[in-house]
């Protein structure tokens, strides 16, 4: 399964008798329904673990590329109408702001060691708090609520999988905890996400300014008005996008599927 395709239904497993494993590109499962797939015998398996780096890059690039406002910076660096660049156009600063980490899985881990190397006050809520040494070695403080984080933040980076108790974690109310003048960033799923409560908090200055790797859908319909904002970055799903880990990836799926097919303990695989 590759970008989720092809979708796993049970008319696809109906078809497919002799099916044993089903390798997935990425960490998220969301696409796959693994009480049907187990009904049928089929194992699943992911890869979970050649992503983390790349993907906490992208986050960090995302944070930069906004707070330093890149894009636009870009834009009227090659624009035939610029004549002079103008002195009052500013970004906001990256060090020794407050990055609020929703997620503290190994990606968030991966992020948080980058930005302590920006010397950013790094806050992150997760549904276990991480072992003391852990949060030392990258300055980390732990919020047990997720509104006090929200409140704090100076960036909002989501890392976590998609459930259905993550499924529109940032709506309307949350988007209005946090500080106007914050960057919400997305390098786990677009569904983390209620979109339409985003559109109206950037149209209305409710927070400053969003930068996406993720959406919903992939691509956005053209007409789609996070598409026409300025305070907008967005990425094609690219968190993963480098040849090596796209390579090894490939490996790793290739790997299941021959140890499936022989019978064999499916490397990565999930239970």
């Amino acid at each position: 399964v590759w970008y989720h395709k092809p979708a796993i239904t049970e008319e696809l497993l109906q078809s497919l008798p002799n099916l044993k494993v089903v390798a997935s590109a990425g960490v998220g499962i969301d696409h796959l329904d693994l009480k049907l797939l187990s009904s049928y015998g089929v194992k699943v398996s992911n890869t979970p673990f050649i992503v983390t780096t790349d993907t906490a890059d992208m986050g960090m690039a995302l944070l930069l590329a906004s707070s330093r406002r890149l894009v636009e910076g870009h834009e009227m660096a090659v624009s035939p109408d610029t004549k002079y660049f103008p002195v009052d156009w500013l970004g906001a600063e990256v060090s020794g702001a407050t990055l609020g980490i929703l997620g503290m899985g190994k990606i968030g881990y991966k992020v948080a060691e980058r930005a302590k190397a920006f010397e950013m006050k790094i806050l992150y809520h997760n549904r276990n708090q991480r072992k003391k040494e852990e949060e030392s070695a990258v300055g980390a403080v732990y919020c047990t609520k997720i509104d006090d984080l929200l409140r704090q933040s100076d960036f909002v980076l989501l890392a976590v999988n998609l459930t259905p108790q993550t499924h529109k974690l940032i709506g309307k109310r949350e988007l209005e905890l946090m500080k106007p003048t914050a960057t919400l960033i997305n390098i786990s799923r677009g569904l983390i996400v209620d979109q339409d409560a985003l559109v109206e908090a950037l149209q209305n200055k409710v927070i400053k300014a969003a930068a996406l790797d993720v959406t919903y859908p992939e691509p956005l319909p053209r007409d789609h008005p996070l598409l026409k904002l300025k305070n907008v970055i967005i990425t094609p799903h690219i968190g993963s996008a480098t040849k090596k880990t796209r390579w090894v990836m490939m490996e790793e799926m290739a790997e299941s599927i021959e140890a499936g097919l022989a019978g064999l303990p499916v490397p990565r695989e999930v239970l």
